[in-house]
């Protein structure tokens, strides 16, 4: 004991170090990483991750932009840049969205490290404790951590099997007076359906006359493999100056770029780079060069409908092996693109319950609760079915029977 120690009688007993925030407490971590924690055995099928098929990606490609910006300009690659993004990203990203319906200038966006990033400045931005927000039952898992550590209050919009309904969302506006509306309006995370182009409108005109924000989250929209392309919300009568439509090249170049984007009009956009500026200040900039370089030298478009094939034969196998994986009176929808299959049990069936004894059979999916706001049917699931080939698939989707004792019951 030191002479300090000595002559201190408290010295002995160190003071506890002050509580997390409330925030951290009561925000629980994300179910789908956890899984993906459990079954990162090889020999796990697991239909649980929201992953992209690493087989598929442009690796050639993509290692050809990075050389060649590292070799070009590699001192301003391995700079700091600017908050809102180097301009040649920026011009891309506005001319691809403009090319879609939505005209765009290269100073109505801003770049994000990942869309997820995208969903947090704006929180910052728009929200403050105790404020509601809408979202669809069931929800994007990440976007309602998001809202938790905002401390705001989340409130699910009713819909049915095309989606939330707008009369409820009307009715629900004039009752909750939230701020915002979250959506996810092509290929939902985690149902897989497409918000139809009327309900669109009518999410647009009751935003315009009852006074609302729309964030729409479009990080799956370029997978369609079949059907007609849906408008975005933004471009509907009424939405123009009220709509934040994020996008990512996570799901169509490499999600380890990290790299997203928001759309806003201005003052919010401004907002959102100040909140940026003091997350993480940019987004790295060799990955926004390198993307850029890849936009300019390669056709992503024609990569992106090589990837859809591929994930339409992995859907394909995936639904045609559904009927002897699960039980007798379940029900599943079939998407028209994206990277999900949302399945439902019949009544009684407790989905989390049951995962660890699929788990057990080296299979692995992820439960439905987790995406509800409140009230969750606990009946579902979601099934990823992009990162498995299809042969992969039929033999995930046998254990996954056995792991649910459906298989040799029908």
């Amino acid at each position: 004991m030191t002479v300090a120690q000595q002559h201190s009688p408290h010295a002995a007993v160190a003071a506890p170090v002050p509580p997390l925030a409330g925030r951290a407490r009561s925000t629980g971590g994300s179910a789908v990483r956890d899984i993906l924690a459990i079954t990162a055995r090889p020999e796990v099928v697991s239909f649980a991750g929201g992953l992209p098929a690493p087989e598929l990606f442009d690796t050639e490609g993509i290692a050809d932009a990075y050389r060649a910006v590292l070799d070009e300009q590699g001192a301003r690659a391995l700079q700091y840049a600017t908050t809102e993004g180097e301009p040649a990203l920026r011009a891309a990203l506005a001319a691809r969205t403009s090319v879609r319906g939505l005209a765009t200038g290269p100073d109505d966006v801003l770049v994000t490290t990942g869309s997820q990033q995208a969903l947090s400045l704006l929180a910052t931005a728009l929200l403050e404790p105790g404020d509601t927000v809408l979202v669809e039952r069931p929800c994007y898992l990440a976007a309602l951590q998001v809202f938790a550590f905002a401390g705001v209050r989340v409130v699910a919009v009713p819909g049915d099997e095309d989606g939330l309904d707008p009369a409820a969302l009307e009715e629900l506006v004039l009752r909750e007076r939230p701020k915002l509306l979250y959506v996810v309006p092509t290929f939902q995370n985690p149902t897989g359906r497409t918000l139809p182009a009327a309900r669109r409108a009518a999410v647009a005109e009751v935003a315009a006359r009852c006074g609302l924000w729309i964030v729409e989250d479009d990080p799956y929209g370029e997978l369609r493999f079949e059907g007609e392309r849906v408008a975005w919300i933004a471009t509907y009568p009424g939405a123009e100056d009220r709509t934040v439509l994020t996008g990512s090249f996570s799901k169509v170049m490499a999600p380890g770029m990290r790299l997203g984007w928001l759309r806003a009009p201005g003052a919010l956009l401004r907002a959102c780079a100040v909140a940026k500026q003091a997350a993480d200040l940019h987004t790295p900039t060799v990955n926004q060069l390198a993307a850029a370089r890849y936009l300019a030298d390669r056709d992503l478009d024609a990569h992106v409908a090589r990837v859809a094939g591929v994930y339409r034969e992995r859907r394909d196998a995936m639904l045609a092996g559904l009927p002897g994986a699960l039980p007798e009176g379940s029900a599943w929808a079939v998407p028209e693109g994206g990277m999900f299959v949302w399945a439902r049990l019949p009544h009684g069936h407790d989905t989390t319950a049951l995962l660890p004894a699929v788990v057990a059979h080296d299979v692995a999916y992820v439960p439905g609760a987790p995406f509800y706001a409140a009230a969750p049917d606990t009946a579902t699931m979601r099934l990823t079915f992009v990162t498995q080939a299809p042969d992969r698939i039929a033999e995930g989707l046998r254990r996954l029977a056995r792991g649910l004792g459906t298989a040799g019951a029908r």
